[in-house]
């Protein structure tokens, strides 16, 4: 039971940044999460004991499946939390090349990278849903006053992907050396590419 109760804010924030990762940007959901595993551990092994009840069985063969239902509802919610972040890095992976594409070519025709993301959004809404929200809130971000470098930084951290941080990594450079933010998307645009059809 100590253990649903994190004992430091980095246990905090390292769950809430898996939940972001799966897709749940609220303040609420590293406790939503909590309580949630809280009610599988009691839920799972009382139906266990209802039912061994209901089959009229000794009570002292209850006890191993009630361990192993309690088990199982803390590990449940993990797991799941798991696939889904697994789930959601494969789709965001498979829309970046997309999105690269499209910034390169809004880019080139003389838009900046602020305006390239915000067509990305547009553009991908329907198709890839996952890195067209990812790029909106850093758009948004902006908006309100955030540096850029830091709203990029932002964009890499929910989203968890190894790719998308190497993107990241490669805009800030680009931006911070004033050299062409076209030209540098293109080259890893064109990296990325050869990558996933390696994959």
């Amino acid at each position: 039971i100590n253990r649903l109760v994190p004992p430091s804010a980095a246990d905090v924030n390292k769950l809430h940044k898996q939940l972001m990762q799966a897709g749940y940007r609220s303040a609420s959901a590293p406790s939503v999460f909590r309580v949630t595993q809280l009610m599988l551990m009691l839920a799972l092994p009382t139906f266990f004991v209802l039912l061994w009840m209901t089959l009229a069985r000794p009570m002292d063969e209850v006890i191993l499946p009630a361990l192993c239902a309690f088990g199982a509802g803390f590990l449940l919610p993990r797991f799941v939390l798991n696939r889904m972040i697994a789930n959601r890095k494969l789709r965001i992976t498979w829309g970046l090349a997309a999105a690269l594409d499209l910034m390169v070519i809004t880019m080139e025709a003389g838009l900046g990278l602020n305006a390239a993301m915000l067509k990305v959004c547009e553009e991908l809404k329907t198709v890839h849903p996952d890195i067209s929200k990812e790029f909106e809130l850093a758009n948004l971000e902006i908006r309100v006053g955030r540096e850029r470098s830091e709203a990029l930084r932002n964009l890499a951290d929910r989203s968890g992907v190894e790719d998308l941080n190497s993107l990241v990594g490669m805009l800030i450079q680009a931006d911070r050396f004033g050299t062409s933010i076209a030209r540098a998307v293109r080259v890893y645009s064109d990296s990325l590419r050869t990558k996933r059809r390696q994959r």
